[in-house]
């Protein structure tokens, strides 16, 4: 076992599964998870008193226990552990950073299972198709496992195999998750504003797609085709003749590993290119092909001997629509001109605010943002730092940032970190500010200059300004409009009938009561029970005096006003 997981041994690593113990392992996590949130909000639970720090050292501790537990369950917890790390707006910052390090490097499984996957796929032994095959595999993930080989003609490649058994696991995990899933939508207080069931539908998708290696073969000749004129960028090519749901055959690309910075200098690579090569690449990716690779860690990009960018493994990619495109204009347009409404409204377009009734706070919130933290340059901001604000707003919040939408803040914090190994002096918005600047320039030729539609729109609001009321008041109003400013009124002729109604109330209910204890004190006497009468009427006497008080002070309010 690989150093850094846990201790328990890999009870999914076999071919059959029983659908009870992994019911009891699954349950049990669930429940004990429960059990650590519920007494995390006991004060009693921390020793010594409660306090801020304690608190954050639990939730930390208890995100590196849901980390290791999501190891020892096996591939569907790995990938559901990866895509819930995307969803900041429903997980604590702890638990986002942890779920976001799971590495799916698990032990591989034995080549006697390769040979006879092959078999079944490809219809021959592996030596018929292969002049060479190595039995040990060059890498090991919880979904599969990757064997160097070589074809009859000479050809070098490598072939991926799926592990024995996954798809009968995914089945019973994803039957279990569902009810989990359904139990948590029907909780008072977890299922409320969250949508627990569409979530467990995204995961579902996302899974069955990323173990369809004829989807993953798609995938790469589409991100190959997107980069055939770069010199500087390469991308295995798929031999579709080996390649089934459950085998897929790649050209082999060999290169340095992005991290290996020691490999890289004695190759004589220069870092300081590779690193603007990996930004150029992702915005090329998003801004231009709308289609990106959704896990670029290090272990995914390498650098081949003449200093090419080497992309591996297209089984989670992600897409970017051509109407996100226009929202993110507008989310750039609002951000620019430090208008609050203007970016509620495009991150509503977006898909990342979820509407509700009273926008007032949100779009303060975001105001707020605008006015005290865009004052810096452009080019000198941290895409990390941006991620790590924007999940800490969006935790417990109307803000709904969708799978999309995270994965391409992980993968330009990701191309960050490798940047600045790569190079200290590694600017990732550096890089970005140009392509930055000429998707605004195309978005607006596209739009029919929406530039000077924009400046011809801010002349007649300022026209209109002009020949109106002062900007002060507009702005007031403005304000008022959103919801920004309250205003109390006080009528005094209807404030004085309400608390004129209000007293006349108590005292009617003082009357009642009165009534009922001195017709009980009487009875209670005519039948001997003196003590208990006097008791009643002690009381009776009691709330006489208050209601004769209330009576005077009532006289008094009318003679006032």
């Amino acid at each position: 076992m690989e150093q850094g997981y846990s201790g328990k041994a890999y009870r999914w690593n076999r071919e059959k599964y029983s659908s009870k113990r992994r019911f009891v392992d699954i349950w049990s996590f669930v429940l004990t998870f429960m059990f650590k949130i519920w007494r995390y909000n006991k004060e009693w639970s921390y020793p010594g008193g409660v306090t801020e720090a304690k608190r954050a050292a639990r939730r930390k501790a208890q995100a590196i226990w849901i980390r290791n537990t999501f190891l020892d369950l096996g591939p569907t917890f790995i990938k559901v552990g990866q895509l819930f790390s995307t969803r900041a707006d429903i997980f604590p910052t702890e638990y986002v950073e942890e779920l976001s390090k799971l590495q799916d490097r698990v032990p591989a499984f034995s080549y006697e299972q390769v040979e006879a996957i092959i078999e079944q796929e490809l219809g021959k032994k592996i030596s018929q198709l292969f002049q060479s095959f190595e039995p040990v595999p060059l890498a090991a993930a919880s979904l599969g496992q990757v064997h160097k080989a070589v074809l009859h003609s000479g050809e070098s490649l490598v072939v991926k195999v799926q592990r024995p058994g996954l798809k009968r696991l995914f089945e019973i995990d994803l039957q279990i998750l569902k009810g989990i899933a359904r139990y948590f939508q029907n909780h008072p207080r977890w299922g409320k504003g969250r949508d627990w069931m569409g979530i467990y539908e995204e995961c579902c998708r996302i899974l069955w797609e990323e173990i369809d290696y004829l989807n993953e073969g798609r995938n790469a000749d589409t991100f190959r085709r997107n980069f055939r004129s770069f010199s500087w960028v390469k991308v295995p090519r798929v031999y579709w003749r080996y390649a089934t749901s459950r085998v897929i055959t790649l050209e082999y690309v060999p290169g340095i590993k992005v991290s290996q910075y020691e490999a890289l200098e004695a190759a004589g690579v220069d870092r300081k290119m590779i690193a603007r090569y990996g930004a150029q690449a992702y915005l090329h990716q998003l801004l231009n092909n709308g289609f990106f690779h959704a896990d670029p860690h290090p272990g995914n990009l390498a650098v081949s001997p003449d200093g090419a960018l080497i992309f591996y493994d297209f089984g989670m990619m992600g897409r970017i629509k051509a109407n996100v495109r226009e929202s993110l204009m507008e989310t750039l347009f609002g951000i620019a001109q430090k208008d609050g409404d203007r970016v509620v409204q495009s991150l509503i377009g977006l898909g990342a605010i979820q509407p509700v009734d009273d926008m007032g706070p949100v779009r303060r919130s975001v105001q707020y943002m605008l006015d005290n933290f865009m004052d810096k340059p452009f080019e000198s901001q941290s895409v990390a730092a941006i991620s790590e604000d924007l999940y800490d707003i969006a935790y417990n919040q109307p803000f709904r940032f969708p799978a999309t939408f995270t994965f391409v803040m992980r993968a330009f914090s990701t191309l960050e970190g490798v940047g600045k190994g790569l190079d200290p002096e590694f600017n990732f918005m550096e890089v970005a500010q140009p392509y930055a600047m000429e998707l605004m320039t195309n978005n607006s030729s596209l739009q029919g200059n929406s530039i000077l539609n924009e400046l011809s729109r801010q002349a007649v609001q300022v026209s209109n300004t002009a020949l109106g009321l002062p900007r002060r008041l507009e702005e007031t109003l403005d304000k008022l409009e959103r919801g920004d400013i309250r205003m109390r009124v006080r009528s005094l002729e209807t404030e004085r009938l309400l608390r004129r109604q209000s007293s006349i109330q108590m005292g009617m209910s003082y009357a009642l009561i009165i009534s009922g204890l001195t017709i009980s004190a009487t009875i209670l006497l005519v039948n001997d029970f003196i003590w208990l009468a006097v008791v009643l009427g002690a009381i009776v006497a009691g709330l006489s005096v208050t209601l004769i008080r209330l009576i005077s002070r009532l006289d008094r309010f009318d003679h006032k006003y």
